[in-house]
């Protein structure tokens, strides 16, 4: 009984210590953007052809839109480490990102999905996304 519940306190410490670093990551995000949504892209230091229209589709995308912004990074930079482990994005991803909710959505399967060779349906996906994220 008594395993039982030490089992129990760890889990519990354990969850509340990474819930407190998780938000102190967020901060770094917060801090460089001006809105509240955020499409953060990231990628490795050697991009591929998907990963450059995935970023040019998504820049055209929310062209005008100055409710959300844009914000890249290379995982592969050592000052980017905490925010890539925070998205848990070790290369090539898609999110959108809420900073007063501190929500999130990974859109990496649907750019990879239309980015190269079906642009209009990437920028029809994503604005869909972006509507429907709060």
């Amino acid at each position: 009984m008594k395993t039982k519940i030490s089992i129990l306190i760890l889990l519990f410490a354990t969850f509340f210590s990474c819930k407190n670093e998780v938000k102190e990551e967020v901060n770094i995000i917060e801090n460089e953007v001006q809105t509240d949504i955020q499409l953060v892209q990231f990628h490795t230091e050697h991009r591929c052809i998907t990963c450059n229209a995935i970023e040019k589709l998504s820049k055209e995308t929310i062209k005008g839109n100055d409710k959300i912004s844009f914000v890249l990074y290379n995982v592969d930079d050592e000052k980017n480490v905490k925010v890539a482990e925070q998205f848990e994005a070790t290369g090539t991803s898609l999110y959108l990102y809420n900073s007063k909710t501190k929500t999130k959505k990974d859109l990496t399967e649907m750019a990879f999905m239309y980015a190269k060779n079906e642009g209009d349906k990437f920028k029809t996906e994503l604005q869909k996304e972006i509507s429907a994220f709060k």
